[in-house]
């Protein structure tokens, strides 16, 4: 029946769609030098091949996977960049990042990387960064659900440490309001329009109890804005009105899977309609009032972000593009590179603490 809706007030605003879209195609970023295409092209010839099968067999076992090595990636970048730290385990002086609040019982999918770590010592030794196999893995679990394709830029070297606090301090929490999540952003050199469109990951996973549970049991929210007594507004602002408001039948769907007490591990797709494709659904779900987290609803609450939404809601091709230049933008936060940390031969221990006893 989703799949079924469509915006019927898209007809009244394309003219500012249009404009709006002219704009983002505008502001495609360039990757960073220092990361490079076929960056293994020499040294690793089979590494992308070797990733994606290791992927594949992962995701047919448990398709929910794919959104768990999608959100590695981004929990990675988000502390002290994209350098392999959220994989460490703890052990000597490393804390690891495992153990902080937005990763216990939500970040997944160690032991698919430990596999694709092994197979490519095989391949080739000390050559393949466990950055990269992240970063790879989180384009082919896009990939294999139906998103977009993009190059990976590769390169990176891992870290020598973990940020137990950095991932307390950094990663997005889902009650997160709108500036709250701007100002995450901007400290990882990263827009509004990145925000907005790496919120679209979350057409594919679910989210535990736990996490919506304050959402679906706030008061609803009042019309964004009130018009002059005695206007008229028009059908587009009817229509933006009533579509972003919550849907009260949602949240009651949502409370008998999550009551007010207990049950914190159930789980709900983030995309209630299809949860196991990556597709554009997740904005036309928050454009219908069924935003599932308090950090998806936020983004209709400023004029530029609502409108990022309804442009993605309306094209599912400039959210794919626009998906993988974000992607593309996240994967160089703060690389080591060159000199910088160092090929770890076990994704889960820095190379002095593999070679000795635990």
């Amino acid at each position: 029946m989703a799949r079924l809706w469509r915006l019927n007030s898209l007809s009244c605003a394309s003219v500012s769609i249009l404009v709006f879209v002219l704009l983002l195609n505008a502001m495609d970023v360039s990757c960073d030098d220092y990361l490079v295409p076929g960056y293994y092209r020499d040294s690793c010839p089979l590494v992308e091949d070797i990733v994606r099968r290791h992927v594949l067999m992962a995701i047919r076992k448990d398709p929910r996977m794919a959104a768990s090595l999608l959100r590695l990636h981004f929990h990675d970048c988000f502390v002290m960049g994209c350098d392999g730290s959220v994989l460490l385990d703890s052990r000597g002086s490393i804390e690891s990042e495992k153990g902080a609040d937005p990763n216990v019982n939500s970040v997944k999918g160690f032991e698919v990387v430990d596999s694709i770590k092994f197979a490519l010592e095989i391949a080739c030794p000390a050559i393949v960064s466990c950055a990269d196999i992240l970063a790879m893995a989180a384009r082919d679990s896009v990939v294999l659900r139906g998103g977009p394709n993009w190059d990976v830029y590769l390169g990176r070297r891992d870290s020598l440490t973990a940020s137990f606090s950095g991932a307390n301090k950094f990663i997005p929490l889902p009650n997160s309001t709108l500036q709250t999540l701007i100002t995450n952003f901007q400290a990882q050199g990263l827009d509004p329009l990145d925000l907005v469109t790496l919120s679209g990951s979350h057409t594919i996973g679910y989210s535990r109890c736990l996490n919506f549970r304050q959402h679906i049991y706030s008061p609803l929210e009042q019309d964004e804005e009130e018009y002059a007594e005695g206007s008229t507004p028009d059908y587009c602002s009817q229509q933006k009105k009533r579509k972003s408001k919550p849907d009260p039948v949602f949240r009651r769907i949502l409370r008998s899977t999550c009551p007010i007490t207990g049950r914190d591990n159930s789980l709900t797709p983030l995309d209630y309609s299809t949860s196991v494709f990556f597709d554009n659904h997740y904005f036309l779900n928050l454009m219908q009032g069924k935003a599932l987290l308090q950090s998806d609803s936020s983004l209709l609450s400023s004029t530029y972000t609502k409108e990022l939404v309804w442009a993605y809601a309306s094209n599912p091709r400039l959210f794919y593009r626009k998906f993988a230049s974000s992607m593309v933008k996240m994967g160089n936060i703060n690389p080591l590179i060159g000199d910088q940390g160092e090929i770890r031969q076990n994704c889960r221990f820095v190379n002095s603490q593999s070679l000795t006893s635990p």
